[in-house]
């Protein structure tokens, strides 16, 4: 028998399908600072917001953009990142610093309010609640999700936001730092992923299982490696390690 003690999981088209999540969340949370800010600045006689949505959202990219290439460290902290951009943004657009900070602080509790608006797989619940019941699980991801908020947090001890640790994925930290908080050895442990190179190599690197979630099929996988078509079909991996499920 598999000598397995840990799952963990990536999360975005892992649990559930994230097509379309990151552009409504997009859209909307800089919909919501342009529809609620012109009142306010009109309250205080300041001069109106110029920007369309569509301009904004360019210039939002672009300084997103150019963050991440000045502040290189920052790159995957994608929070960080978007929060630091709508500051200088709306300081560009005349606002002061003070009346930015908080405008960026509000557009952004809409972003997580809107990206934890996913729906997972029907079978995610109740394979995490047995899963749970005989290993000790983690969530590890890169996205910037908030992960109190997200709907399977409650099965989920250990969260992990890469990027909140300056070192998102493939960077083995974020793997180490989720084992070191499990207390389990890579190899007592399982990765599950959709991504060969964010997820599953690192993974398999660091000595842990890992189990790839792609629809392309692949009959050369490294030693350690299954894949499967999707999440419902990890039970069939334990069976044949013979892991406990």
């Amino acid at each position: 028998m598999t000598s397995l003690k840990a799952i963990t999981f990536d999360l975005d088209d892992t649990l559930w399908d994230n097509s379309g999540v990151m552009a409504r969340t997009e859209t909307g949370h800089y919909g919501w600072l342009l529809e609620k800010l012109p009142a306010w600045l009109a309250e205080r006689r300041w001069p109106s917001w110029e920007l369309s949505v569509e301009a904004g959202l360019e210039d939002y990219l672009k300084r997103r953009q150019r963050l991440a290439t000045d502040v290189p460290e920052r790159r995957g902290d994608f929070t960080w990142l978007r929060l630091r951009a709508l500051e200088a943004q709306l300081e560009a657009q005349g606002l002061p610093r003070s009346a930015a900070a908080l405008w960026a602080a509000a557009a952004m509790n809409e972003f997580h309010r809107l990206r934890v608006q996913v729906t997972p797989h029907p079978e995610a619940a109740d394979l995490l609640a047995a899963l749970g019941r005989r290993y000790r699980l983690a969530a590890i991801t890169n996205g910037n999700i908030h992960l109190k908020r997200h709907p399977l947090s409650g099965y989920f001890p250990v969260a992990i936001a890469a990027g909140e640790l300056l070192t998102p994925k493939p960077d083995p930290k974020a793997f180490l730092t989720a084992l070191a908080r499990l207390d389990v050895a890579p190899q007592n442990a399982m990765h599950v992923g959709d991504s060969w190179e964010e997820d599953i190599v690192p993974a398999n690197q660091l000595g842990m299982h890992a189990v790839w979630i792609s629809e392309a099929r692949s009959t050369a996988l490294p030693e350690g490696v299954h894949q499967i078509a999707h999440i419902k079909e990890l039970p069939g991996v334990l069976a044949r390690l013979n892991a406990p499920y």
